[in-house]
């Protein structure tokens, strides 16, 4: 795919999910945000399941979620992020300076961003919520399938570390036990953990005392500067950002 065709694909798509998630909500200018008796639509961060278009049904890529909320939709296409300011009046929505990132990702997702824009572009739809789940509909029977995305719990995932990367090799888990344990990127790593009032108490820790290359030594040290101290955890849905009493910020993600 050439670039002037790529960036035609991410703009038709761009469009779209924004789209999607705001028709969801019949009453979002009125603060409501449901559709009939339902769960609202607004304030719900929703992950994209799949597209069923011209009878043919494509997952969609880890990641792929909506949000609309106070007038504009915000998410990701599963590659590139997305926000629009987005109006509703009763079942019709109007969209207006929608901005989408232009990444070239693996085949995959920007086949599913072109199924998206191709299905939905500039029709309406009809949205049902039956629980945890919304339904979207086209005028032509073409669906998309969204659920309401749970936060991932700290206890029992393994947060594998992404600031600083460490190359990917450092994660923690934490236990109902109270305690954590895990890699730093260069040498495993376990300590006790208390949880308690959005604060996590970390015991000096015990590791072990292998050498590696500067970086992952460097990344190491920052981690470090979390234990026997009492950072603040924050979990928003697979993401886990812990921060120090010094300033030290460590993020982590869920891993699926």
């Amino acid at each position: 795919m050439d670039r002037q065709k790529q960036r035609m694909t991410l703009t038709a798509a761009a469009m779209l999910v924004p789209l999607m998630a705001a028709c969801g909500s019949e009453k979002a200018d009125s603060g409501s945000g449901s559709v009939g008796a339902g769960k609202p639509v607004t304030g719900v961060r929703w992950s994209v399941d799949s597209v069923t278009a011209d009878g043919r049904t494509q997952k969609a890529p880890a990641g792929a979620h909506v949000t609309i909320d106070k007038g504009r939709a915000e998410g990701s296409f599963g590659c590139n992020n997305f926000s629009a300011e987005a109006t509703v009046d009763g079942d019709r929505v109007r969209l207006g300076k929608t901005r989408s990132t232009q990444m070239a990702c693996e085949d995959k997702p920007m086949a599913f961003e072109k199924t998206l824009a191709g299905a939905f572009s500039g029709q309406e739809l009809k949205a049902k919520v039956d629980d945890d789940r919304l339904t979207l509909t086209t005028g032509r029977g073409d669906t998309v399938r969204l659920t309401e995305a749970k936060d991932a719990p700290l206890a029992g995932t393994k947060w594998t570390v992404t600031t600083p990367q460490a190359d990917g090799r450092a994660h923690l888990t934490f236990d109902e036990k109270g305690t954590v344990s895990g890699s730093l990127g260069c040498n495993k790593v376990n300590a006790k953990a208390t949880v308690r009032d959005g604060h996590i108490t970390l015991g000096p820790p015990a590791t072990t005392r292998m050498m590696c290359e500067d970086s992952l030594m460097t990344d190491e040290k920052t981690l470090l500067r979390l234990f026997d101290g009492k950072p603040k955890y924050r979990v928003d849905h697979q993401t886990l950002t812990l921060t120090s009493e010094n300033g030290t910020s460590v993020r982590a993600v869920a891993e699926r």
